[in-house]
């Protein structure tokens, strides 16, 4: 299991002093003793200083990816050798909890989890995967990779009712359910040979900042600009469905004989009127890349611009319904798969003329449209 702090010793030793000057700041945040790591910012340091490829704004199992490595990045205050830590929710799939036993609540959990997973290995074409850990006590940073295994489901053993939820274990790692908040936590332990890095915490830390002067930063991506969101989605009588003979399922209606793979993505008025010279014309070919670098031919098309195509159909098909979903030829996407999946929206980035495409989170639509 490669040990990203020995790596970065070795290279330069830029990602332990960008976190180092970063937790010295904590004056900033708090007057802890503890310093303070905000989660988004060692996962963006991570992966410039290591090379990743982020995937934190997908949501998705992991954080980042270096060739078929995917990555869970951790950052987590710890006073004792272990820490509970949340490793996933299922607001969205609270109700499939409701009536279980123990037993069946941790077989349905550890399907999920375990579905999440593969769901993230397919998307990202993933062999293997780990944990790497950035814990924070007293005026120490501690650094150190552990297992990023699915749940096995096979030896799931010493499960128990507590106050809030279940508690079980698959022999190998130990897990906690809290049903109110339907959150997943793992515990992770600190091993004796984890990379200890000494903090100075700043105490006068706004007469530093006083002294920086203006920076100038890098600007971020603007909404309706640079990227859109896209549902995989319709809304009928107020609820979110899959239609069962258009869009993601357009192989299934009727009217004449059609491909096993025909299918398009929706681009919604509401969408289009946000910038509707995001995509090029109707009919004209445009590359639209996969999140593992497949260069898809995509088209805007049908009546209103209403659809996202790809020419030949089949090149969607296969990365969406094949690879994402898993859907086999002929089997219906429904929003319930979404749900367990834990996304139901596509982002469609643009960086001179060249597209992008990705999976996001359960309800990104819905906040990408609301930015206007």
């Amino acid at each position: 299991m490669i040990n990203f702090a020995d790596k970065d010793i070795k290279d330069n030793g830029e990602y332990l002093n960008l976190l180092s000057i970063m937790a010295s700041l904590s004056r900033l945040f708090s007057e802890s003793e503890t310093p303070f790591i905000y989660y988004r910012f060692a996962e963006n340091v991570f992966c410039k200083c290591f090379n990743a490829h982020n995937l934190s704004r997908s949501d998705t199992a992991f954080d980042a990816k270096i060739d078929t490595l995917g990555i869970g990045l951790k950052t987590f205050t710890f006073t004792s050798n272990s820490s509970l830590e949340k490793v996933a929710e299922f607001n969205a799939l609270s109700r499939e909890f409701d009536d279980l036993n123990p037993d069946e609540l941790a077989f349905k959990l550890s399907n999920f989890r375990n579905d999440r997973i593969n769901l993230a290995k397919r998307t990202y074409e993933i062999d293997d995967a780990l944990y790497h850990i950035v814990a924070r006590t007293n005026g120490k940073l501690v650094f150190f990779e552990t297992d990023y295994d699915e749940i096995d489901i096979s030896n799931l053993q010493d499960i128990k009712s507590t106050k809030s939820g279940i508690k079980f274990s698959d022999g190998i790692n130990e897990y906690s359910f809290n049903r109110s908040k339907s959150t997943l936590l793992r515990n992770f332990s600190i091993p004796d040979n984890a990379y200890k890095k000494d903090i100075e915490i700043i105490d006068d830390v706004y007469s530093l900042l006083s002294k920086l002067g203006q920076i100038n930063l890098t600007p971020s991506k603007r909404a309706g600009i640079d990227y859109i969101v896209l549902p995989l989605y319709s809304i009928k009588n107020g609820r979110k469905i899959i239609f069962e003979r258009s869009s993601l399922n357009q192989w299934n209606a009727g009217g004449r004989a059609r491909d096993i793979n025909e299918m398009y993505i929706n681009y919604p008025a509401k969408a289009r009127e946000i910038n509707e010279n995001f995509f090029p014309p109707r009919d004209q070919e445009f590359i639209l890349q996969t999140p593992t670098g497949e260069n898809l031919r995509a088209k805007i098309c049908q009546d209103n611009n209403k659809a996202l195509m790809t020419n030949p159909n089949k090149a969607i098909s296969d990365w969406l319904l094949r690879k994402v979903l898993k859907l086999d030829e002929g089997e219906l996407a429904t929003y319930e798969r979404l749900e367990i999946l834990g996304f139901d929206s596509v982002i469609v980035y643009k960086q001179d003329n060249l597209y992008s495409i990705d999976i996001m989170p359960l309800g990104s639509y819905e906040k990408f449209i609301n930015l206007f």
